[in-house]
């Protein structure tokens, strides 16, 4: 395994492919304006024994925001019925190299399950390493996942609202810096630009290279670049929560293991009627 316990190399994983108490799961979620389609692509190929899991799926049904936290019987049952138990190691990645995985491994660890990782580098390194590829999906064998849910891993719109207001936490905002300022549009209709006073701006791609996550070191250098201090309680924020939990990952591989992610993030806040909304990029630093 590699040294940080977050993260397996594509030689790790080829290396215990099959065992039992392994699951392998196919994380790959797109934005529209990538004109990618993940399901599409799990089907032309994927790491051998991969399931795949929908993160348009695997919400909440009675939210009407995108990647909403499930209740933990929904969880349960939908992962269950891949055959994820929450004893197994899970392995998990996706078609970007450093994208959506990070999501669903702070899913399964958000639910109890203990032994996380994130293939580093996703199917392109996966690929590049020239190692096996299948286009079946395997055999159905359902499992229990005893779902239970951190109630400290994840923010909602009141406690993020408490937390705007008395600067409690660090705001880690994993969005492109343009969106973060207000300059570019938000891509969905009706969200509006900027950013939650005292947030920092955080793209995620700072906190990674070639589709990897960065050394501790490189990281705790992009964290101080970013005005971030990497030791210190944060909540961390995106678009929609996808991406976010890229800085939940960085922070807890260098050893915080205080961070929270706001679940709602942007498309909640900036839609709100009574959030209060900045722009400019004054809050970086």
């Amino acid at each position: 395994m590699t040294q940080n316990p977050f993260l397996i190399s594509p030689q790790d994983l080829a290396a215990v492919i099959g065992r039992d108490g392994v699951s392998i799961v196919d994380a790959s979620w797109y934005l529209p304006a990538q004109n990618r389609f993940a399901k599409a692509e799990y089907d032309a190929g994927h790491v051998p024994g991969a399931v795949f899991f929908d993160q348009d799926d695997i919400v909440d049904p009675a939210s009407s925001l995108p990647h909403t936290l499930p209740p933990a019987d929904v969880f349960a049952e939908k992962v269950g019925a891949l055959g994820i138990s929450d004893r197994d190691t899970i392995v998990v990645y996706d078609g970007m190299g450093l994208f959506s995985a990070p999501r669903v491994w702070w899913l399964f660890r958000t639910f109890g399950a203990k032994d996380v990782r994130v293939l580093n580098g996703g199917f392109p390194a996966w690929q590049a390493a020239s190692l096996p590829v299948e286009t079946t999906a395997p055999e159905s064998r359902p499992a229990a996942f005893e779902a239970r849910l951190d109630e400290g891993a994840a923010v909602f719109l009141p406690q993020m609202k408490d937390i705007v207001a008395a600067g409690s936490l660090q705001i880690l905002d994993a969005r492109p810096a343009d969106r973060f300022a207000g300059e570019a549009p938000e891509p969905r209709q009706g969200v509006r630009a900027g950013h939650m006073p005292g947030a920092r701006s955080l793209p995620f791609l700072q906190l990674t290279e070639g589709g990897r996550l960065k050394t501790p070191e490189e990281l705790r250098r992009a964290f101080a670049e970013a005005g971030v201090d990497p030791d210190r309680p944060s909540v961390t924020s995106c678009g929609s929560g996808v991406t976010a939990a890229v800085i939940n990952l960085a922070l807890e591989s260098v050893g915080n293991r205080s961070s929270r992610l706001y679940d709602g993030s942007w498309t909640e806040w900036g839609s709100a009627a009574d959030t209060p909304v900045e722009t400019g990029r004054g809050a970086k630093t």
